[in-house]
């Protein structure tokens, strides 16, 4: 939350919330959920890092799914949760919004 600079401290409506994202370009590496319905992505951050994506909605589900090449075997993260590895490129799917608190866990 924020007020003007020079503004006092007032009750009611004069705040304004503020959200902050980063854009980074990532290279789809697995996804959550079946094939035809991914529940999120892994995604590789330029770093190296893999990092899941927060839960995608339906529609954005819908526009991902088509464009998945999924490999024959299933993985599973250090906490047990299964993941399907994604091979080759995901055309058409580039970037990714990195939010702080971005789980990283595969």
């Amino acid at each position: 939350m924020a007020k003007p600079l020079r503004g006092a401290y007032k009750a009611g409506r004069v705040w304004a919330k503020i959200r902050h994202a980063d854009t980074v370009d990532a290279a789809v590496v697995a996804f959550t959920g079946t094939a035809l319905h991914p529940k999120a992505l892994a995604v590789r951050l330029p770093d190296g890092r893999v990092a899941l994506s927060q839960r995608l909605t339906t529609a954005l589900s819908s526009v991902v799914a088509p464009r998945l090449v999924p490999q024959a075997r299933r993985a599973f993260t250090k906490a047990g949760d299964s993941y399907t590895p994604a091979g080759g490129a995901v055309p058409g799917w580039r970037s990714w919004r990195a939010r702080p608190g971005t789980r990283s866990s595969l």
